[in-house]
């Protein structure tokens, strides 16, 4: 029984840190996207775990407030002011933020799911590389 709990939890580990690195090159990827030419992005969340995963890309720089941000990455909150991109880990704040969010990634069902919403990405003048066109979408 010990054997098949040590199992258990080691596999359990293994299946998150594939999750975690899976998410930090979808990270890397977007970012690089939506700024080719930067060499430093300057990047505000409001999760401790979203910051984790940002911190070890090249290039970003958390900082401490969303004003001071040019990538806000939100889990939770409603309500912020900020000039920078507005990016969304949650379906249900996509819809929120639909007007200014330029997209979002989640996970639905085990799986990766990239949106990006084309009305703000033209807002923002953002015209984003072939290989994510397929994430963008007119409307939710």
């Amino acid at each position: 029984m010990i054997k098949f709990i040590f199992l258990f939890i080691t596999l359990s580990g293994l299946l998150f840190s594939a999750n975690v690195n899976t998410e930090r090159r979808i990270y890397q990827h977007i970012l690089h996207a939506l700024y080719p030419h930067k060499e430093s992005i300057a990047i505000w969340s409001d999760d401790q775990n979203k910051k984790d995963i940002l911190q070890n890309i090249p290039k970003v720089k958390l900082v401490k407030t969303p004003q001071q941000a040019d990538f806000v990455l939100l889990h939770k909150k409603k309500g912020i002011d900020t000039k920078g991109l507005i990016f969304v880990t949650d379906y249900h704040l996509l819809k929120y933020y639909d007007k200014d969010a330029i997209g979002g990634f989640y996970w639905q069902k085990g799986r990766p799911n990239i949106l990006f919403l084309k009305q703000n990405l033209k807002k923002h003048h953002i015209k984003l590389p072939a290989d994510m066109q397929e994430y963008v979408e007119d409307t939710l």
